[in-house]
Protein backbone atom coordinates (compact mmCIF):
# COMPACT_ATOMS: atom_id res chain seq x y z
CA UNK A 1 0.00 0.00 0.00
CA UNK A 2 0.94 3.44 -0.94
CA UNK A 3 1.87 5.78 2.20
CA UNK A 4 0.71 9.51 1.28
CA UNK A 5 3.04 11.94 3.10
CA UNK A 6 0.99 14.72 4.96
CA UNK A 7 3.45 17.44 4.63
CA UNK A 8 3.69 17.03 0.68
CA UNK A 9 -0.15 16.65 -0.22
CA UNK A 10 -1.03 20.16 2.00
CA UNK A 11 1.38 21.45 -0.26
CA UNK A 12 0.24 20.08 -2.98
CA UNK A 13 -3.48 21.18 -2.53
CA UNK A 14 -2.16 24.67 -1.73
CA UNK A 15 -0.28 24.54 -4.91
CA UNK A 16 -3.69 23.32 -6.98
CA UNK A 17 -6.13 25.41 -5.10
CA UNK A 18 -4.06 28.64 -6.41
CA UNK A 19 -3.63 27.25 -9.73
CA UNK A 20 -7.14 26.46 -10.11
CA UNK A 21 -7.69 30.35 -8.28
CA UNK A 22 -5.26 32.27 -10.89
CA UNK A 23 -6.35 30.21 -14.05
CA UNK A 24 -10.27 31.27 -12.97
CA UNK A 25 -9.07 34.39 -13.16
CA UNK A 26 -6.91 34.59 -16.02
CA UNK A 27 -9.75 32.65 -18.45
CA UNK A 28 -12.27 35.06 -16.61
CA UNK A 29 -10.45 38.58 -16.91
CA UNK A 30 -7.75 38.33 -19.34
CA UNK A 31 -9.24 36.04 -21.70
CA UNK A 32 -12.68 37.52 -21.52
CA UNK A 33 -14.55 34.38 -20.59
CA UNK A 34 -17.62 35.30 -18.39
CA UNK A 35 -18.36 32.74 -15.10
CA UNK A 36 -21.29 31.61 -14.32
CA UNK A 37 -22.83 32.13 -10.89
CA UNK A 38 -21.98 28.27 -10.06
CA UNK A 39 -18.55 28.83 -11.76
CA UNK A 40 -18.27 31.60 -8.92
CA UNK A 41 -19.51 29.07 -6.42
CA UNK A 42 -16.95 26.76 -7.25
CA UNK A 43 -13.77 29.04 -6.77
CA UNK A 44 -14.93 28.83 -3.08
CA UNK A 45 -13.72 25.41 -1.92
CA UNK A 46 -10.34 26.53 -3.51
CA UNK A 47 -9.80 29.84 -1.24
CA UNK A 48 -11.48 28.14 1.84
CA UNK A 49 -8.43 25.07 1.16
CA UNK A 50 -6.02 28.15 1.25
CA UNK A 51 -6.41 29.92 4.26
CA UNK A 52 -6.78 26.87 6.06
CA UNK A 53 -3.59 25.41 4.92
CA UNK A 54 -2.08 28.70 5.48
CA UNK A 55 -3.56 28.30 9.17
CA UNK A 56 -2.66 24.96 9.57
CA UNK A 57 0.91 26.29 9.42
CA UNK A 58 0.80 28.28 12.81
CA UNK A 59 -1.62 25.34 14.64
CA UNK A 60 0.23 22.36 13.55
CA UNK A 61 -1.06 20.63 16.85
CA UNK A 62 -4.57 20.62 15.30
CA UNK A 63 -3.92 19.23 11.83
CA UNK A 64 -6.25 16.53 11.94
CA UNK A 65 -8.99 18.73 12.00
CA UNK A 66 -7.96 20.92 9.06
CA UNK A 67 -7.21 17.49 7.40
CA UNK A 68 -11.21 16.66 8.12
CA UNK A 69 -11.87 20.65 7.15
CA UNK A 70 -9.89 20.06 3.41
CA UNK A 71 -11.83 16.48 3.18
CA UNK A 72 -15.43 18.02 4.09
CA UNK A 73 -14.46 21.29 1.44
CA UNK A 74 -13.60 19.10 -1.48
CA UNK A 75 -16.80 16.52 -0.86
CA UNK A 76 -18.68 19.82 -0.74
CA UNK A 77 -16.94 21.32 -4.06
CA UNK A 78 -17.66 17.30 -5.53
CA UNK A 79 -20.88 17.80 -5.05
CA UNK A 80 -21.54 21.04 -6.46
CA UNK A 81 -19.75 20.65 -9.29
CA UNK A 82 -21.59 17.46 -10.39
CA UNK A 83 -24.33 19.58 -9.99
CA UNK A 84 -23.17 22.10 -12.42
CA UNK A 85 -22.18 19.04 -14.27
CA UNK A 86 -25.61 18.11 -14.54
CA UNK A 87 -27.00 21.57 -15.42
CA UNK A 88 -23.88 21.65 -18.49
CA UNK A 89 -25.38 18.42 -19.24
CA UNK A 90 -29.07 18.42 -19.16
CA UNK A 91 -29.37 15.78 -16.71
CA UNK A 92 -30.63 18.79 -14.04
CA UNK A 93 -32.93 21.85 -14.78
CA UNK A 94 -31.54 25.15 -13.42
CA UNK A 95 -32.25 26.66 -10.29
CA UNK A 96 -31.99 30.35 -8.94
CA UNK A 97 -28.50 29.74 -8.31
CA UNK A 98 -28.00 30.13 -12.02
CA UNK A 99 -29.75 33.15 -11.70
CA UNK A 100 -28.90 35.04 -8.95
CA UNK A 101 -28.60 38.29 -12.05
CA UNK A 102 -31.58 38.30 -13.66
CA UNK A 103 -33.80 39.61 -10.76
CA UNK A 104 -37.71 39.96 -11.54
CA UNK A 105 -38.05 43.04 -9.16
CA UNK A 106 -36.30 45.47 -11.58
CA UNK A 107 -38.09 48.88 -11.12
CA UNK A 108 -37.55 50.91 -14.16
CA UNK A 109 -36.39 50.89 -17.51
CA UNK A 110 -33.04 52.31 -16.63
CA UNK A 111 -32.93 48.77 -14.85
CA UNK A 112 -34.08 46.73 -17.37
CA UNK A 113 -31.62 48.58 -19.82
CA UNK A 114 -28.30 47.77 -17.45
CA UNK A 115 -29.66 44.56 -16.73
CA UNK A 116 -29.80 43.50 -20.54
CA UNK A 117 -25.71 45.36 -21.16
CA UNK A 118 -24.64 42.96 -18.80
CA UNK A 119 -23.35 39.56 -19.81
CA UNK A 120 -25.22 37.28 -17.88
CA UNK A 121 -23.92 33.62 -18.65
CA UNK A 122 -26.15 30.73 -18.30
CA UNK A 123 -24.99 27.42 -15.92
CA UNK A 124 -26.41 25.55 -19.15
CA UNK A 125 -23.80 27.20 -21.16
CA UNK A 126 -19.92 25.92 -21.02
CA UNK A 127 -18.01 28.95 -22.62
CA UNK A 128 -14.57 27.16 -22.10
CA UNK A 129 -13.40 24.12 -22.89
CA UNK A 130 -9.84 22.56 -22.13
CA UNK A 131 -9.56 18.76 -24.50
CA UNK A 132 -13.35 18.89 -24.90
CA UNK A 133 -14.40 18.96 -20.96
CA UNK A 134 -15.79 22.31 -19.49
CA UNK A 135 -13.94 23.34 -16.33
CA UNK A 136 -16.90 21.99 -14.01
CA UNK A 137 -15.53 18.44 -15.62
CA UNK A 138 -12.28 19.31 -14.60
CA UNK A 139 -13.52 20.45 -10.83
CA UNK A 140 -15.14 17.20 -10.47
CA UNK A 141 -12.28 15.20 -10.86
CA UNK A 142 -9.64 17.83 -9.03
CA UNK A 143 -12.24 17.71 -5.98
CA UNK A 144 -12.78 13.98 -5.31
CA UNK A 145 -9.51 13.21 -5.59
CA UNK A 146 -8.57 15.68 -3.07
CA UNK A 147 -11.35 14.54 -0.70
CA UNK A 148 -10.61 10.69 -1.73
CA UNK A 149 -6.85 11.74 -0.41
CA UNK A 150 -7.49 13.81 2.23
CA UNK A 151 -9.76 11.30 3.49
CA UNK A 152 -7.56 8.78 3.64
CA UNK A 153 -4.58 10.72 5.23
CA UNK A 154 -7.54 11.59 7.96
CA UNK A 155 -8.53 8.05 9.14
CA UNK A 156 -4.94 6.90 8.95
CA UNK A 157 -4.01 9.75 11.29
CA UNK A 158 -2.92 8.44 14.43
CA UNK A 159 -1.62 5.17 12.76
CA UNK A 160 1.46 7.50 11.15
Amino acid sequence: MVKINKLITTKLIFIISIVALASAFFIEHVLGYQPCNLCILERIPYLLAITIIIINYKFIHLEKYFLLALTLIFLVATFLSLYHLGIEQGFIKESLVCDLNNGTNLLSKEDILIQLQQKNVNCQDVTFKIFGLSLTSYNVLISLIISIITAKIYFNYDKS
